[in-house]
């Protein structure tokens, strides 16, 4: 005995094993969305450590111009007249203690120069994009 004609198609008269359109364009549509929240994902974890740094070097920068604009008033004085009560010359306890307090900022100022050195682009973020893009272009035939 034969099998029919029309024996494995559906009512349209489709194979059951054929994708239609809808189904295409919603797989493209789900992996497309995946690739998406892929990119987002990895560019976050990059970016994270590099904000870090950025934030820890920009609160040393003004952690640092805080300590100097009030060391350079209230504390200059106070400790200055300490000294020079007690241990110098009233000239010389005032530069001792500008120079201390000098120290200390260009102290701030290095660590902060050093953490802000080390924020650095997303590279591997930018190559998957850029990968993404060409085979996108590659693969589409949308003109």
């Amino acid at each position: 005995m034969t099998e029919p004609e029309n024996a494995g198609l559906n009512a349209a008269g489709r194979h059951a094993a054929t994708p239609t359109i809808g189904q295409l364009v919603a797989e493209a549509s789900a992996h497309v969305s995946t690739i998406v929240r892929g990119e987002i994902d990895l560019a976050k974890h990059e970016l994270k450590s590099s904000v870090k740094n950025a934030g820890t070097g920009a609160g040393l920068f003004i952690g640092a111009a805080a300590l100097l604009l009030f060391s350079l008033t209230f504390l200059f004085i106070g400790v200055a007249e300490v000294l020079a009560r007690y241990v110098m010359p009233r000239y010389a306890a005032f530069f001792a203690t500008f120079g201390f307090f000098m120290i200390i900022a260009g102290l701030l100022v290095w660590i902060g120069i050093r953490k802000v050195k080390r924020v650095k682009a997303p590279t591997r973020t930018i190559e998957t994009g850029k990968d993404t893009v060409a085979y996108l272009k590659a693969n589409t035939n949308i003109r």
